[in-house]
């Protein structure tokens, strides 16, 4: 039956009439449904649709901050049509990791005359460029760049160097010796510095810090409240943090509240530093830390040190016990309500009562983990990974039981080992060998077992009376989650060869596989998750579970799951990418790993994926299939493929991606190369770091930093 058509166009009137035009929304509404609009698509596009949008774009609530940070298809035309528009509105101004702009796009800052904040962090900023830059702004009172080699402080202005005195927040790249723009900034209250230098150049000669001893300008500290610096590996960061440590040596500045120190590996104390130390015990009362492992073991530093509302304590890789840690940190409870940010990533001993006698595989004491639970109880971002955190059969509660009380926390790094049922441990696990029927009856495949779906189903319902479930469902509001083997290392680490060989996991992990996995689908709001060397990984059906249920995931990390000779979750993985709609950043991990035609099409049903990283030792990977995947997923600017492939099939794979997408995306970072190739390092140098840090290098990211550390 069908209406007649005077009907037809009765009814869509009707309809039309009672629909809801989106121009009818009451200012404030359209304004907050705006502020998800990428500024540049706002002024140069939004805008001259109609007169309204046309003076809702232009208000001060959506242009006092402009962002493009991850604003991928931004070029530098838009940039500069961009400031010439609205850049007199402009106060807050975020440009860090634009590394595809060129470096006349800076040039165009100089109209933005009212710039309190401007972040300029991983673009390509010369001395003289800087110079003319900031001798224009005169109001800047934040300020973030990068220090690169040929970096050269005289060619800076006496115009600058009088904005620059009237800076009070500074965040510093550095990939040279060199104390940058810090001399000059007289007034300084927060400095943060980033040491990106490597110890040989690109022609193979040897850098040292001892540049610096010949500049005659000295940093100026006496404002100072938060020092931050964090070191990547090498002799050379280490001997030019000692240079910019000297001076606060010398006097340390009353009003210092934050002072955190991250370095990789061994970074001795001296007899500067622990003048420091001394000083800062004498007279200031701290509210953050984070110092190198080597000045906390042995001492009694932390016995000395005052503390007044304090919200970060990192301790990461410090030989601290649980008795310390209750004694000269926690202090019976007293004034750690304030703390919300914890990092004890490395601690083996720090529930543990002493460290003397006590192996690292050794249960914890559950006392501990209490005492920390109800004295910080507010606690919004805790890293208890790369350690043996084994709960006790018999005595006390279990460590997930503990940690559900924190209804507050937002992100998460447990070992893996840590959140197998104590009671569940005791019975084999249902690994790959003990699940093969030993009948005479029927003949058994020999090699690579096929398991059934409905084995992981059966586990699923036996798991949900677990410590595991239950702690995921009581953390309701987890935004972020990392589950990471004890002993697993990424077998690409920084500024080293590639790692050939993996530790064997821990004895107490061998039971953890997709039915704790499926656990982590209670996490709704979850956009982070981590799974990193889960040996008993069967058939990844937990993976499906998250991909249906978590729908804000924006970031995925999967290393080392199952058994290592072969990619068991596959199929599972492949189901799980299609319904992951809001994934933007997937890195996988795994040796033997196939990036054929199947995967590559599944993974095109992450319509929003940004960036793809691949690790596999003797992976493969089919030209065609990638090259498909780019052509349809339209917003992919990074695409990283370490596998087993020889160099000829990856320099000519990365070559075609280059030449068939680089005009329309401009950020395009492609990076194809053979794992254990022996110039893996000099090709890992010139990824931009913004990749590199946030994705590329696997490291646990929950506490890592103090929150809300930089704008």
């Amino acid at each position: 039956f069908s209406p007649p058509p005077q009907e037809i166009v009765s009814g869509e009137s009707e309809e039309e009439s009672n629909g809801v035009n989106l121009m009818e929304f009451s200012d404030e509404i359209l304004l907050h449904i705006l502020s998800y609009v990428p500024c540049t698509d706002l002024v140069l596009n939004v805008r001259r649709t109609c007169r309204k949008l046309a003076t809702l774009c232009l208000d001060k609530s959506l242009t006092h901050t402009v962002l493009l940070q991850k604003d991928y298809k931004v070029n530098k035309d838009k940039v500069k049509q961009l400031m010439r528009d609205i850049g007199k509105e402009i106060y807050q101004l975020n440009m860090a990791g634009c590394y595809w702009l060129p470096s006349s796009t800076i040039d165009h800052v100089t109209r933005c005359k009212n710039l309190v904040k401007l972040n300029l962090s991983g673009c390509h900023v010369t001395s003289l460029r800087l110079s003319k830059m900031l001798s224009t702004l005169q109001h800047l009172r934040s300020l973030a760049i990068d220090v690169n080699p040929g970096f050269d402080a005289s060619q800076l202005s006496s115009e600058c160097k009088a904005t620059l005195s009237r800076v009070l927040e500074l965040k510093q790249t550095l990939y040279t010796p060199s104390y940058g723009v810090v001399p000059c900034c007289t007034s300084l209250e927060k400095l943060l510095l980033y040491f990106e230098i490597l110890d040989r150049s690109r022609e193979g000669f040897m850098l040292s810090g001892q540049l610096m001893v010949g500049e005659s300008n000295v940093p100026h500290y006496q404002n100072l409240r938060v020092f931050y610096a964090r070191l990547a590996p090498g002799y050379v960061n280490q001997e030019v943090v000692r240079l910019y440590l000297a001076v606060l040596s010398d006097r340390t500045p009353e009003n210092l509240h934050a002072f955190l120190i991250s370095a990789p590996g061994s970074f001795a104390e001296t007899g500067a530093t622990k003048n420091l130390l001394d000083s800062m015990a004498r007279n200031v009362r701290l509210d953050a830390l984070q110092l190198p492992k080597a000045w906390i073991n042995g001492s009694g530093l932390l016995q000395h040190l005052k503390f007044n509302n304090p919200f970060y304590f990192s301790f990461s890789r410090c030989t601290l016990s649980g008795g310390h840690l209750i004694q000269r940190v926690i202090n019976g409870g007293k004034d750690l309500k304030s703390l919300t940010s914890l990092n004890l990533s490395g601690c083996v001993h720090c529930l543990a009562p002493e460290s003397l006698f006590r192996k690292a595989e050794d249960d914890i004491d559950s006392s501990i983990l209490e005492n920390l639970v109800v004295s910080c109880c507010n606690l919004r971002h805790l890293n208890l990974s790369a350690a043996h955190h084994h709960s006790s059969e018999s005595i006390g509660s279990h460590l997930c039981q503990l940690l559900s009380r924190l209804k507050h926390l937002l992100s998460l790094a447990l070992p893996v080992c840590s959140i197998t049922d104590v009671a569940a441990n005791v019975e084999k696990p249902p690994t790959a060998s003990n699940l093969v029927p030993q009948t005479f009856g029927r003949k058994v495949r020999i090699g690579i077992q096929t398991y059934p779906r409905n084995l992981a189903d059966q586990a699923n319902q036996k798991i949900e009376s677990s410590v595991f479930w239950a702690l995921m469902g009581s953390l309701r509001f987890l935004e972020t989650l990392e589950v990471i083997g004890s002993s697993f290392s990424s077998a690409m680490p920084r500024n080293e060869p590639a790692i050939r060989n993996s530790l064997p996991p821990c004895v107490r992990a061998q039971s953890v596989g997709d039915s704790e996995v499926a656990a982590i689908s209670q996490l709704t709001y979850l956009q982070s998750l981590t799974l990193a060397q889960l040996p008993n990984i069967l058939t990844g059906s937990g993976l499906i579970n998250i991909g249906l249920q978590c729908q804000h995931l924006r970031t995925l990390s999967l290393a080392n799951l199952g058994m290592m000779g072969k990619v068991v979750y596959m199929s599972a993985l492949m189901d799980m990418l299609k319904h992951c709609k809001c994934l933007r950043d997937l890195r996988l991990e795994q040796p033997y790993f196939c990036a054929g035609a199947q995967f590559f099409q599944a993974l095109s049903h992450c319509s929003s994926l940004q960036r793809l990283c691949i690790v596999s030792r003797s992976g493969t990977l089919q030209s065609d299939a990638v090259m498909s995947f780019m052509a349809n997923c339209l917003e992919v600017i990074m695409c990283h493929m370490f596998m087993g492939e020889s160099l000829t099939v990856c320099k000519n794979l990365q070559q075609s991606i280059v030449r068939s997408f680089q005009a329309d995306r401009p950020a395009l970072n492609v990076v194809i190369f053979p794992l254990l190739h022996e110039d893996l390092t000099e090709v890992i140098r010139d990824v931009p770091m913004r990749h590199l840090d946030e994705i590329t290098l696997f490291k646990s990211r929950v506490a890592e930093e103090p929150p809300n550390l930089w704008w």
